[in-house]
């Protein structure tokens, strides 16, 4: 089997981020296997299989309604993927902290963002996301 050109697999990679931008569940669905590993690396939450995932996608939708990824370089080698994106974001819902709910802001933020992704037939497998929380809360004011 002819490995896939590294053009379709970044764009392949960056399709749970289009369809968390959209709020459209399914799309990311079809965009990762059912047993997606979700390493979120700032917040320590580290879940496996697509419910687990959407789980927290879902919560940092309901925070942050408008949320919107913006692609900026992308690199593949062999399998990996690595994508540098900014989240692009307004805080109008609830979001849960350690040290409980914040009501939304109302403000904007833009926060850098790496994510590494591992791919197999056209699938995210597995993805480590890093971005600074520091920036964010900044932004938002809560810091």
């Amino acid at each position: 089997m002819e490995a896939p050109m590294s053009s379709d697999l970044i764009e392949a990679a960056k399709l749970p981020y289009i369809g968390y931008s959209e709020k459209n569940w399914d799309k990311v669905r079809a965009a990762v296997s059912p047993d997606f590993q979700y390493d979120e690396v700032v917040t320590g939450r580290n879940v496996s299989g697509i419910d687990a995932v959407l789980e927290i996608w879902d919560g940092w939708a309901a925070a942050f309604p408008h949320s919107e990824a913006e692609f900026h370089s992308a690199v593949a080698s062999g399998n990996t993927v690595v994508l540098e994106l900014t989240w692009n974001v307004t805080h109008t819902g609830p979001m849960p902290t350690p040290n409980g709910e914040v009501i939304g802001t109302g403000k904007t933020a833009s926060v850098r963002a790496i994510s590494v992704l591992e791919m197999e037939n056209g699938k995210a497998v597995s993805c480590r996301q890093y971005f600074d929380m520091g920036t964010l809360l900044s932004q938002l004011g809560l810091n």
